[in-house]
């Protein structure tokens, strides 16, 4: 049976020598993988350049449960992506996302608000104008709530925050994954920030170099086989 759904392609992998594999996240099955045969050919009616990290699509596909290849009618980018593509920082900044979300969502089924907030910040990611130096930082606190693992947060700044446990406290827990003044505080402003508000935020470049380390070590605790993120590296030379 065909199904119409949006998506946001993550990963594409070669299958052939012209068809490929791709996992796009789906706004009506979660994450799915798709062959796409003949997509490297240059008359191809799918093209396998549709599927670059975080392109925006809608798609009609057919769809049968536990199957683990699925396969695609129709493919279109809408809407297209036109500054993400070209703009060396805000394409930095998407093949890191691409990847933290690959190894974030491969346990996820279809999450209807999940989709739109990563759609929608996609969609910022691309048409924004203000700073971006902290965009990865306060996307990456708002995923881990759609992922079930948002910090607590009271009203009063407690001094740390233990990783472990998700909890802001007025004591230092005995292991060593902690967030500890003065970071504690920027974490806690980035929680409750906008991307617009967070890009106001004054972070140098150390500050932000650990906070992103301790995000991630937060994720790695919380999401099964997350592992390391070799991108990294990429923000520490745009952000430098």
């Amino acid at each position: 049976m065909l199904h119409k759904t949006k998506g946001i392609a993550l990963k594409l992998t070669n299958y052939s020598e012209s068809s490929v594999v791709v996992q796009v996240y789906t706004e009506s099955f979660g994450l799915q993988s798709y062959l796409v045969n003949g997509a490297k050919k240059p008359k191809a009616k799918i093209k396998a350049n549709l599927f670059q990290p975080l392109h925006l699509l809608e798609l009609i596909v057919y769809h049968k449960d536990n199957n683990n290849l699925q396969r695609i009618s129709e493919a279109h980018q809408t809407p297209p992506l036109l500054d993400l593509p070209y703009n060396i920082i805000k394409s930095s900044i998407a093949i890191f996302l691409n990847e933290v979300l690959y190894k974030s969502l491969k346990q996820q089924q279809h999450d209807g608000f999940l989709f739109n907030f990563i759609f929608q910040s996609i969609r910022y990611l691309d048409e924004t104008d203000h700073s971006l130096a902290n965009f990865h930082l306060t996307f990456l606190i708002k995923l881990s709530m759609f992922l079930g693992f948002l910090p607590n947060v009271g009203t009063k700044v407690l001094p740390y925050f233990d990783l472990r446990e998700g909890n802001f406290s007025s004591s230092l827990p005995a292991h060593s994954d902690v967030l500890q003044p003065p970071h504690t505080e920027i974490f806690h402003q980035l929680i409750g920030s906008t991307y617009a508000s967070a890009a106001a935020l004054k972070i140098n470049k150390e500050e932000r170099a650990l906070l992103l380390s301790k995000i991630l070590d937060f994720y790695n605790i919380h999401v099964a086989n997350f592992g390391e993120i070799n991108s990294v590296y990429i923000l520490e030379e745009i952000f430098r």
